[in-house]
């Protein structure tokens, strides 16, 4: 026989509460206020009496969303297979069981009368519920945003759970079938990425059976599809470039099938994303609009010194200042502004060399004598103070920063950071204490 353990719940504490209410509404489930309750849950509640007299079924009334639910025993709407009542000398237990569900998103109210056998103790309270998400969403519109990306609203947020689960059908000729490659979902709005650029000015249906709401409803027919034109890519205002008129007139007037202008169609459409993909090459090198490959070549044709990794918005950062950060070259301010932009750290302070001097007939030859630098290298010299302690890789590009920024015949030497306090290791009159403070060696 399999060895089970079972979790142990542990009573710490016991609070007794003095309730001089009679009669008491106790024990419902659902309880007031709660969420995501199953459509199909039953309406448990209890009345008990804190005095000797108990409670009077008679004298009882549930009303659930204003319809009678229990008047001495369950109306025929809540008297399912679940429906129970429970007599004892103090207590009323019932349980009602609707035979239709709840509807889905449904706030039920929940009201009971009561009183106490004799009367005198009237109970009149309400309190209300709220019923899990079962409504499928619906897919409102569809919208091509680009010459790859159709663009889905639903009624309400959703997640992609499947992206196999788009179709995509062109419902004009000529026109290029497409395929889903990859979808991804914010609130209630799907992108989906198509496999090759669409037709401009096609009709395509599109039917989405991938999707779930967040509770995990799917898209249900026929609200899982919809209509959308083939994204057409702007072109200035004055270009003229149509192939079927270029011919000549005669073959045009000989062309009685339209076989002819099909066919030129055709070309029509790949000439028209050819010359799209031109009209976007002025967008390779622009900072804010550049593909993601291309960030590194224009950092590289500006002659990016730094060798830091850095994601994409912190490439085109250093993209647009790049220019400024080598006219900042050679001075305190461009120091300063390279490392808050890299590091995100001021610098509180760029000081001369502070090195220690020899002093003549102070100064103990091995003790605290230093071979220092020499005038000429200690006049250029000068030091960085931080106001935090640097992890090794924030000192590491530190130092490569300063060290590029710099005067060319300045010397960075010392970086200096804060120190922890030392801790005594001994005894401090009025300050140690016996015990805390002492060990024994």
């Amino acid at each position: 026989m399999a060895e089970l353990e079972l979790p142990a719940l542990v009573v710490e504490s016991v609070a007794a509460t003095v309730e001089t209410a009679r009669p008491l509404l106790i024990n419902r489930s659902p309880g007031p206020d709660e969420t995501d309750v199953p459509i199909n849950s039953t309406i448990a509640l209890e009345l008990a009496d804190s005095g000797p007299a108990g409670i009077d079924p008679t004298a009882t009334r549930v009303w659930i969303d204003g319809v009678l639910a229990f008047d001495g025993t369950p109306t025929p709407a809540f008297a399912g297979t679940r429906a129970a009542i429970e007599q004892t000398p103090d207590a009323l237990r019932l349980v009602l069981d609707p035979v239709v569900p709840f509807a889905s998103l449904a706030t039920v109210t929940v009201r009971v009368v009561s009183n106490l056998v004799g009367g005198g103790f009237p109970l009149d309270q309400a309190y209300s519920f709220h019923v899990e998400d079962r409504t499928a969403p619906k897919l409102l519109a569809a919208i091509a945003i680009s010459q790859t990306v159709v663009r889905l609203g639903f009624d309400e947020p959703v997640v992609v759970s499947d992206t196999a689960g788009f179709s995509f059908a062109a419902l004009g000729a000529p026109a290029v079938p497409v395929a889903p490659e990859s979808a991804a979902a914010i609130e209630s709005l799907v992108d989906v990425a198509l496999s090759t650029e669409m037709t401009p000015d096609v009709t395509y249906r599109v039917v989405a059976t991938g999707v779930r709401d967040r509770k995990g409803n799917p898209v249900l027919a026929p609200f899982d599809t919809a209509v959308f034109q083939g994204f057409r890519p702007a072109r200035p205002p004055r270009r003229r470039f149509d192939l079927l008129s270029m011919l000549p007139k005669h073959n045009r007037r000989s062309d009685t099938t339209g076989d002819l202008a099909r066919f030129i169609g055709c070309l029509q459409e790949v000439v028209d994303l050819l010359l799209a993909e031109v009209d976007r090459f002025p967008d390779l090198w622009d900072i804010e609009r550049a593909p993601s490959p291309f960030l590194d070549l224009i950092l590289r044709d500006l002659g990016n010194p730094f060798p830091f990794d850095l994601d994409e918005l912190g490439k085109r950062r250093l993209a647009a200042v790049l220019v400024e950060v080598y006219r900042q070259k050679g001075t305190a301010i461009g120091i300063r502004n390279a490392v808050r932009f890299f590091l995100r750290l001021e610098i509180e302070a760029i000081t001369g060399l502070a090195a220690t001097a020899l002093v003549l007939g102070v100064s103990e030859l091995g003790i605290d004598w230093e071979l220092g630098p020499s005038d000429r290298f200690a006049r250029y010299a000068f030091d960085v103070k931080v106001g935090r302690v640097l992890t090794p890789t924030e000192r590491k590009h530190l130092r490569a920063i300063v060290n590029y920024m710099k005067p060319a015949h300045t010397h960075f030497v010392n970086l200096l950071e804060p120190v922890a306090p030392i801790v005594p290791d001994h005894w401090e009159l009025g300050v140690s204490e016996i015990g805390p403070e002492t060990q024994l060696h």
